[in-house]
């Protein structure tokens, strides 16, 4: 299901920007590369990379990326309803739910995603690379696929007491 980012009021981060070079016959062509991360702070996430000659040029370029690939994330009390580990290329992220006052726990890029998602209490742990891309990228692919206990009961035609037991 698409999610249109023009309903929603989406707040950016830039997580990280990198200086980029292709040799060529004169020289070093350097362009600039932005990992962007965008997020309406109440489950809408969404990451996007832009590259330019400039850097401006190259953050408008993300954030229109990252509007366009925006994921639905399952929140349950300013935390996630269970534990989940997000994976994209070599990076791992452990996403973990925590108790009220706890707040966000996470490395860098990780949080970035994680506090754009509207996350209040939660851990996470970078398990493999550490390469910003890959944090960002394993934190939503674990965040797109929590399910909440209704999704699952629904999923399997039950009742929440019938799955929480």
């Amino acid at each position: 299901m698409r999610i249109d980012p023009s309903t929603l009021d989406l707040k950016e981060r830039v997580v990280n920007i990198s200086r980029v070079a292709k040799v060529v016959k004169g020289g070093r062509n350097f362009r600039f590369s932005a990992l962007v991360v965008v997020g309406d702070e109440n489950g809408h996430v969404g990451v996007g990379i832009g590259k330019s000659i400039e850097i401006p040029e190259a953050i408008r370029k993300g954030i229109e990326d990252a509007k366009k690939n925006i994921v639905e994330v399952a929140l349950v009390e300013n935390t996630v309803p269970h534990t989940i580990e997000g994976i994209f290329g070599t990076g791992k992220v452990l996403i973990m739910p925590a108790s009220e006052g706890t707040g966000v726990i996470a490395g860098g890029p990780a949080r970035a995603v994680l506090e754009l998602a509207g996350l209040k209490d939660v851990r996470a742990k970078s398990l493999g690379s550490n390469n910003p891309k890959n944090m960002v990228n394993a934190t939503i692919n674990g965040l797109s696929r929590l399910k909440t206990a209704e999704q699952i009961a629904k999923l399997r035609g039950k009742i929440v007491e019938e799955i929480l037991g």
